[in-house]
């Protein structure tokens, strides 16, 4: 019985130095890991409108934007007759189209700035046209009264806060990353002579500015576009922050 038992001990031995013997043999084998993932780029981010918040503006610069604006067909504020854009802006070098809340601290901000830079420069072929937004037709026609009148055309596509969401001035800001929650001002400069003369967009590309106007800023981009001379330099408004016109 013990050598029966011995001569197992001795097999098993060889055995297990037999398998020690084979596995020296083979070279060690790298640890396995998983296989590198490529690197996620993120999503580009919408370009945005770079608004800069200052004193209780809204300041944003002249951004050249890629999108499909559209022509629209609104009833006038004085008089409830059907306003065409594309009708509009015949004949002019320049059209600015703002969408504006009559009850918007930052569009009563901006509002005396479009004023001046329309009676400035509508004899040399600028037009302003206001889009009204979330408020009544006749709180509308307040505001302005309250101003003398409006001196430019002003139309309303909205007349109700609910319809936000369904406004082309909603789709438009959202597409171009605007954050805020009204958007109001948005200001849209339109050149005539390179609109599509049919069909429901206008322009593929159009210069945007997505806060309050930068008075200066401005008037220098109006007047290239009208084709008129530099003025001579001069500074800023102390609460006016200076933004070059960048392009997008």
């Amino acid at each position: 019985m013990h050598k029966s038992l011995r001569r197992a001990a001795v097999a098993a031995f060889l055995a297990l130095a037999s398998a020690q013997a084979a596995r020296a043999q083979v070279p060690p084998q790298p640890a396995q890991t998983p296989a590198a993932q490529p690197a996620q780029t993120p999503a580009a981010a919408p370009p945005g409108l770079l608004m800069r918040k200052e004193n209780g503006h809204e300041w944003a610069p002249i951004l050249e934007q890629k999108f499909d604006y559209k022509d629209w067909t609104f009833k006038s504020l004085k008089d409830g007759a059907a306003v065409s854009l594309r009708a509009l802006a015949k004949g002019r070098k320049l059209v600015l189209v703002v969408y504006f809340a009559p009850w918007c601290a930052n569009w009563k901000n901006e509002a005396p700035t479009v004023r001046r830079l329309y009676e400035k420069y509508k004899g040399d072929g600028f037009e302003v046209v206001a889009v009204s937004e979330y408020a009544s037709a006749e709180d509308t026609r307040r505001y302005f009264e309250e101003y003398g009148g409006a001196p430019y055309p002003v139309v309303v596509e909205s007349d109700t806060g609910e319809a936000r969401e369904k406004t082309t001035h909603y789709g438009y800001r959202k597409a171009l990353g605007d954050p805020r929650n009204w958007g109001s001002p948005f200001n849209v400069f339109l050149e005539p002579a390179k609109l599509n003369p049919t069909g429901e967009v206008l322009t593929e590309r159009a210069w945007v500015v997505g806060g309050e106007l930068i008075e200066k800023d401005v008037e220098r981009f109006i007047r290239e576009r009208l084709g008129l001379p530099e003025q001579s330099a001069a500074e800023p408004c102390k609460d006016e922050p200076r933004a070059g016109v960048a392009k997008q």
